[in-house]
């Protein structure tokens, strides 16, 4: 028994460990834009949210629709199955593109529309508008960055998305300090800069993933060139339907996100940006927790494949430690230095003042949203991704009412919607952690 759980643990974070990296640069990266923009100007920092939370809205689908690929090229891995693991993969490369490029023309020519509907006051929307107009070009990339992932991920050699993470960071940030501020005879251009830098830099880092993923000899799921060539839409729709929970589920999230941040712009025009402050600090955690959630589908799928419970099992057990020991880190710094933290993004004694026992509450939150992301993860690699879109549905429709009593019946203000946020991942964690346990106990053969 050790021995599986010594193999799951070496496979898990040579998988993991890179993907983790490479986020936290690029949440280093997305946190010193933050405090750029937050010294410059508070308004800035509600532009920001309100921008990124309805973009990422859109882009998080791109993203997660490719789970369902994901799954059956993992399953077809554990199997033995290289026609399969052709068929998926190069069927991934050749249409996932399609959806980005129309969301690319809705976020570029109605982007305001959008922000109305979010109750963005007149006084933040030229400031919504002007970073959402230079931001929108990195849809076009979204789609081929989604698919070289899922070929890293499911091939084992997670590695390169770390450089990828270094160059495509690094050069955001120098950007950054050239474009919001204006050095080297460049104007300074504030939020538009911040994302004018950013889409030059995610196009820099994808041309870097386009060469590896083309000069790389050991990614054992990368298709043929033939094989995307004659790649059929149906294969593509396979897993697209399969990946569609996943990415419904995450667009669920980001509605419940978005609404408690249209909730939060009724309470003043800092609520919003002390919100996402604060969940901008969190997600550090989440980055690495994340990272260790793709290891777990991936090897949730492998094991699944091959029929073997027990290795399955040891997945979750192994990824549910590492993070919940991150969660526990993170809750103690929230405890003795949250003014400290906080103080990095704004100069505002009364926003520092205040956020502390936000702090507090989102590192207690991390432990659900923890279970959440691994125990899901889990259950996705099962082959079960409808589970989770439906909990998420349950989960968003319960997290937006509880946050509407909280700040308009019991007048509770900001601090309303993050008990809400911290109660919806408490619930949601003991139905999904029974759900995984009845997964278990009801393990049938994948073939049968």
């Amino acid at each position: 028994m050790k021995t599986i759980y010594r193999k799951n643990l070496s496979k898990l974070l040579v998988i993991s460990v890179p993907i983790i990296l490479s986020n936290i640069i690029s949440q280093l990266q997305t946190i010193i834009d933050r405090i750029f923009l937050g010294r410059l100007d508070d308004m800035y920092m509600s532009a920001i949210g309100n921008s990124t939370s309805t973009m990422w809205t859109t882009m998080s689908f791109c993203f997660s629709v490719v789970m369902g690929a994901s799954i059956l090229i993992s399953q077809a891995v554990g199997s033995g199955d290289e026609e399969h693991i052709e068929e998926y993969a190069g069927a991934l490369i050749k249409w996932n593109n399609v959806i980005p490029t129309i969301l690319f023309f809705i976020w570029f020519f109605g982007s305001e529309g959008i922000f109305r509907i979010m109750g963005v006051s007149d006084k933040l929307m030229p400031l919504c508008l002007a970073y959402t107009k230079y931001y929108a070009p990195i849809f076009l990339i979204v789609g081929f960055g989604a698919s070289f992932s899922v070929i890293f991920q499911t091939s084992g050699n997670t590695k390169p998305l770390v450089a990828y993470g270094i160059i495509r960071s690094g050069l955001n940030v120098i950007l950054d300090w050239i474009m919001i501020f204006g050095h080297f005879g460049c104007p300074a251009m504030g939020i538009k800069g911040a994302a004018i830098a950013t889409t030059i830099a995610e196009y820099a880092g994808s041309i870097y993933a386009l060469a590896i993923y083309i000069r790389s000899k050991d990614l054992k799921t990368k298709p043929s060139f033939g094989s995307v060539l004659k790649a059929r839409l149906g294969s593509y729709i396979k897993g697209f339907r399969l990946g569609l929970n996943t990415a419904l589920e995450d667009f669920a999230w980001n509605f419940g996100n978005l609404m408690l941040i249209r909730l939060l712009n009724t309470i003043n025009d800092k609520a919003a940006g002390i919100y996402t402050t604060v969940f901008s600090i969190e997600v550090f955690a989440v980055v690495v927790i994340g990272g260790i959630g793709n290891g777990t589908v991936t090897l949730s799928g492998e094991a699944r494949g091959r029929n073997d419970k027990e290795g399955f099992k040891a997945t979750a057990i192994i990824a549910y430690t590492i993070s919940a020991v991150t969660a526990f880190v993170v809750l103690l710094l929230c405890i003795f230095i949250p003014d400290k933290i906080v103080s990095l993004f704004t100069q505002d004694s009364t926003v520092i003042a205040s956020s502390s026992v936000y702090m507090l509450i989102m590192g207690c939150n991390l432990f659900g949203k923890a279970m959440n992301i691994i125990i899901g993860n889990g259950i996705r690699g099962y082959g079960d991704t409808r589970w989770m879109f439906v909990t998420q549905m349950f989960g968003t429709c319960f997290v937006i009412g509880l946050a509407c009593i909280f700040v308009l019946v019991l007048n509770w203000g900001i601090v309303g919607v993050f008990v809400a946020v911290l109660s919806d991942e408490f619930v949601r964690a003991v139905i999904n952690a029974i759900k995984y346990v009845t997964l278990l106990k009801k393990w049938k053969p994948l073939n049968t």
